[in-house]
């Protein structure tokens, strides 16, 4: 880690690794901003990025199914009204949080979005999602989508009644004594928290510190479902624990059924990810060389990241600030592999 901020793969970042929920190692490194000089800490909170699909996302429709007010085979249309009649409808909730649904991977929708009122966008959002048109057949290919989350989020928030991080608050995050996890709203006041800085974005023309990286979150108010959650490398460790706890079965701690936990880490059949959450690939995996096939993770395009062994209980966390200044330095695709051989190798050595 020393030599990656020495060697500019990111300004800062922090290592956590735990195995049987204990902690081996926990550290911060570099600096949080390099403009204020401001050093990284082990509390520092960063931009997730991406972590919020499986962080957030998957885990408020995993909720609902608990309840019973969602079905992992239940039909778009079935739960949105408004993608009846449209080559979308058909797409099963199972589909989406594999990536197979046949949705494009992006769409720079912020675009249409930031001339708006502020109180229209959200909704001029969801009509975007309606007319968007698939580039895959359902089902046959995986194509990793910010677009199958961002209607995710409308399913969860339409089903429940709530807003994604009003849901995710009250059911998961502080039932599990988890305070460090959340959105900001951007319509409400700044936060002041110890952020991790992230670019200075040529779009808003702005350094972003503890305001969504991603345009199509930003323009759509802060919270959405394939980016905008922010937390610290503590909070991650606790919530990931809890996961690999109920997939054991050893969870003493209502929320997670074991059995659903297991059928969301599973990979699926059609895809080459579990639900709403990565695997490693048979090649050039992220997570290097020596995590079990059954293990599961995520990547953020902030530069934050977690590998989760299943089988041995091992947990990575790598939050880092790599696009700060700018989105430009991707350093840490070859960091990232390099850094979990080392992890994996002194822990498998140690038996």
């Amino acid at each position: 880690m020393k030599h990656a901020v020495g060697d500019d793969v990111f300004p800062g970042g922090v290592l956590l690794v735990l195995k049987n929920d204990s902690v081996l190692f926990f550290e911060a490194y570099g600096y949080a901003d390099i403009f204020s000089k401001r050093l990284m800490t082990r509390d520092t909170i960063f931009d997730l990025a991406s972590l919020t699909k499986p962080l957030a996302t998957t885990l408020a429709v995993m909720n609902l199914i608990e309840q019973n007010r969602l079905g992992l085979e239940q039909t778009l249309e079935s739960v949105l009204p408004p993608f009846k009649k449209t080559d979308k409808g058909p797409i099963r909730i199972k589909q989406l949080l594999a990536h197979v649904s046949g949705l494009p991977d992006y769409r720079p929708y912020y675009k249409e979005l930031d001339p708006l009122p502020k109180n229209i966008r959200k909704s001029t959002l969801r009509d975007l999602l309606v007319k968007e048109n698939l580039v895959r057949p359902t089902g046959r290919c995986t194509l990793y989508s910010d677009i199958g989350f961002m209607i995710l989020e409308w399913v969860v928030e339409n089903i429940s009644g709530r807003r994604l991080d009003q849901l995710l608050k009250e059911d998961i995050y502080r039932p599990l004594g988890i305070e460090n996890l959340f959105f900001i709203d951007l319509d409400s006041e700044p936060l002041q928290a110890n952020f991790a800085a992230t670019e200075h974005c040529p779009w808003r023309n702005i350094l972003l510190t503890g305001a969504v990286h991603d345009e199509n979150a930003w323009a759509a108010g802060g919270i959405e479902g394939h980016s905008g959650l922010f937390g610290n490398a503590q909070s991650l460790s606790v919530l990931l624990s809890e996961l690999v706890s109920a997939f054991h079965g050893r969870s003493s701690r209502p929320g997670f059924q074991p059995d659903l936990v297991r059928r969301f880490l599973k990979r699926s059949y059609d895809s080459d990810r579990a639900l709403g959450f990565d695997t490693p690939s048979p090649a050039g995996s992220s997570s290097g060389h020596y995590f079990s096939r059954r293990s599961v993770g995520h990547l953020g395009f902030t530069g934050t990241s977690f590998w989760v062994d299943l089988d041995r209980f091992i947990i990575v966390i790598l939050l880092t600030n790599r696009i700060h200044p700018s989105r430009a330095n991707i350093r840490i695709k070859v960091f990232r592999p390099k850094l979990h051989d080392a992890i994996m190798k002194s822990i498998l050595s140690e038996g």
